[in-house]
């Protein structure tokens, strides 16, 4: 849930596009109302506040409560600036993880990608979290200005004390459909296999639990769609709530909360395309990002792509 999509960054790569998105901050009535919408006792679900920056919000401290006592298991997603004292005002037992984006080992590749400073104020805060016995983690976004790069965050979390590492894959949406430069460049397939499993096999040989993205399928391994298999919602200020994330810069939502429902959407939507079969995999992928897709002389995929939403766990 974006509770707001205003931030006090400017990254490179930021995902948020407020056209689609929206610009506007949900009250704390709002952010109660949408939750009741999506909780069931039944189920164990994950909620993460994001925003823009969610602790820019003067209620994300009553949000992080009120969600808890819904049942929810609840993270927050910060660049580390940690606005309005977030770390006085929660407890660790309220908040099951905090999590703060980091691209970089050092302020030299981190700085020039997320602001310059935001090294030094990051890492200060995770600190400061861990201190006060909050479970961090933190997400490293890959491109081609940091993969060669990787390898040395495993000296830093474990110099931190972070024991949670979730590696992204850099997503052609919101600044990065824009523009075209290192920050905003998703690295070739050979890359990511070749850097990617083996340096996060290695920082988990630290104790350190790694979580990332599949990306590509083995030639055995099946397709499966989280949209036909899983409950998964993003869900924007402006009452868009998709299923897909690929989809976020268009209008293609599944979903829309309207006069305070749940509404889902008529016409051609996101889960329209759900149950397409094709041999690149992902139709999400195939459509809106295909430049990352392989071809043999005869024309057909070298390999699929896989569901964004699944993920490779280490540790």
């Amino acid at each position: 849930m974006h509770i707001l999509t205003a931030c006090n960054l400017s990254c490179r790569h930021c995902y948020i596009n407020k056209k689609q998105h929206g610009k506007n901050q949900l009250s704390k009535q709002q952010i109660t109302d949408w939750l009741k919408l999506f909780s069931d006792s039944r189920k164990t679900s994950n909620l993460i506040l994001l925003g823009g920056e969610p602790t820019l919000h003067p209620e994300l401290n009553t949000t992080i409560i009120v969600a808890k006592e819904m049942g929810y298991r609840v993270t927050v997603d910060s660049n580390g600036y940690l606005f309005h004292n977030l770390l006085e005002k929660v407890s660790p037992a309220q908040l099951d993880c905090l999590s703060f984006s980091l691209d970089g080992p050092d302020p030299a590749v981190n700085d020039p990608i997320r602001g310059e400073g935001v090294f030094d104020v990051c890492t200060n805060n995770i600190r400061r979290a861990l201190n006060k016995g909050f479970s961090v983690s933190v997400i490293y976004t890959v491109s081609r200005k940091n993969i060669s790069h990787l390898h040395r965050m495993g000296d830093l979390l474990s110099f931190l004390g972070v024991r949670k590492f979730f590696i992204q894959v850099l997503g052609l949406r919101g600044n990065s459909a824009q523009t075209d430069s290192e920050e905003t460049s998703q690295v070739s397939r050979q890359e990511w296999l070749d850097t990617v499993p083996a340096v996060a096999a290695k920082i988990a040989q630290r104790g350190i639990h790694i979580t990332y993205p599949k990306v590509f399928l083995e030639e055995n391994e099946s397709f499966e769609c989280a949209g036909n298999v899983a409950e998964n919602y993003f869900i924007f200020p402006n009452g868009r709530v998709y299923q897909c994330p690929l989809c976020e810069d268009y209008p293609l939502h599944s979903y829309e909360i309207r006069e305070g429902q749940l509404k889902k959407n008529e016409g051609l939507c996101e889960d329209s395309l759900f149950k397409l079969d094709i041999a690149e995999g992902c139709v999400m992928n195939k459509l809106l990002q295909p430049d990352i897709i392989e071809y043999n002389s005869m024309g057909k995929p070298r390999y699929k792509i896989s569901c964004c939403l699944l993920k490779q766990e280490i540790g």
